[in-house]
């Protein structure tokens, strides 16, 4: 039986890709690079660091990461402050609410930085769901890496294969699988060109899930 819930955060439990593009885009221009959609869409579920190491490398910038990564972090903190239209994606607090309430344990795994998590958690009031909020920035290497997950997973209360991931990245899925958790791949509207082939489960909104249908989820999926 399902004991554990992990969810990632961008694109699952809220859309902040709209706040992070605006902030690296202008960071973007500021250092006179131009990045294709392409290898921007590449980067989807990489940590903020991973994505500046790429980028210094892809465009021989002198800049140093840490100073790129403070620089993007200014920019979003002050657009996700104004940003008055940020809202949880459709049905997922009814979702988190009701694992809760069902004795069902909640984990953050996601490759924002740990301040963005506690924006978004103090903005939305999620603190009391969640029993761990794990960050990607502490990880050398980002999703598609399973060190995140497999770090999550350690924090659970049950064992590894009582544990499922929701993710909305093709990196994400990949990286839970490689670290042998299943996964349903969430098929987010604001997450665009993203492989959900490899996930154990999909759904399109989260109506589609509930207590019921996850706790036994692991027996299906291994059944099916």
């Amino acid at each position: 039986m399902i004991q554990t819930v992990i969810f990632d955060m961008d694109g699952v439990i809220v859309d902040t890709e709209p706040v992070h593009r605006y902030a690296y885009y202008k960071q973007f221009e500021e250092l006179n690079i131009e990045v294709s959609e392409e290898l921007y869409t590449s980067f989807t579920g990489n940590s903020t660091r991973n994505i500046f190491q790429k980028i210094k490398d892809i465009f021989k910038l002198e800049n140093e990461v840490e100073d790129l990564i403070q620089r993007k972090r200014s920019i979003f903190n002050d657009a996700f402050d104004t940003k008055k239209d940020l809202e949880l994606l459709d049905g997922v607090r009814n979702l988190i609410v009701d694992l809760h309430q069902n004795g069902v344990q909640l984990i953050l795994a996601s490759s924002a930085s740990k301040v963005t998590i506690e924006r978004v958690f103090n903005r939305f009031k999620l603190h009391d769901y969640f029993t761990h909020k794990v960050s990607g920035e502490d990880f050398p290497k980002s999703k598609p890496h399973p060190a995140i997950f497999e770090h999550a997973a350690s924090l659970s209360l049950a064992s590894k294969e009582e544990c499922i991931v929701i993710e909305d990245s093709t990196n994400g899925i990949i990286a839970a699988k490689a670290a042998g958790i299943l996964c349903i791949g969430y098929n987010s509207v604001h997450s665009k060109n993203q492989d959900l082939s490899i996930a154990d489960y999909v759904v399109n909104h989260f109506d589609e899930l509930n207590y019921a249908l996850v706790k036994d989820m692991d027996s299906k999926l291994c059944n099916s």
